[in-house]
């Protein structure tokens, strides 16, 4: 018995690609301006997320809760640059993407030398739109 295929290639994904890009883009400029809205818009209405505490929310409404929270709260001064390190396509509408977050200043100098956290999101495409599914933080232990 043959594995299964893990990466689709059956599709031409510049534009999916193009789309997953955006999305962490607006997790970034949320997470900079503190804008809990922007920040869960991706997010599919049963999404999972894992966070860099370890707490797991279950929902886009507990997610959205958290985020006004988080940058309202001990976010609200903190600020990120996020690179989109790979993404892979199992299916034509199911992709993961990896990213790495580093600290930066309020105008974009990298505090971090290297990353402090990478994710992992799960995406699946629904009429024509890439969502949030589930995405798990980890903190990277400084070296």
């Amino acid at each position: 018995m043959q594995p299964p295929v893990v990466e689709d290639d059956t599709v031409d994904h510049t534009a999916d690609i193009a789309a997953i890009r955006r999305i962490v883009a607006d997790t970034q400029t949320a997470y900079n301006t503190n804008d809990a809205e922007l920040m869960t818009a991706p997010f599919a209405e049963n999404a999972v997320v894992g966070n860099a505490a370890g707490m797991v929310l279950r929902g886009r409404d507990a997610l959205l809760e958290a985020n006004r929270r988080g940058l309202a709260g001990f976010l609200a001064d903190e600020y990120v640059r996020y690179d989109v390190t790979d993404i892979t396509f199992l299916r034509p509408d199911v992709a993961i993407a990896h990213k790495k977050a580093r600290a930066t200043t309020a105008d974009g100098t990298l505090i971090d030398t290297h990353p402090a956290m990478v994710a992992l999101y799960v995406l699946v495409k629904e009429n024509g739109r890439w969502w949030v599914s589930a995405r798990q933080n980890t903190l990277v232990p400084a070296s």
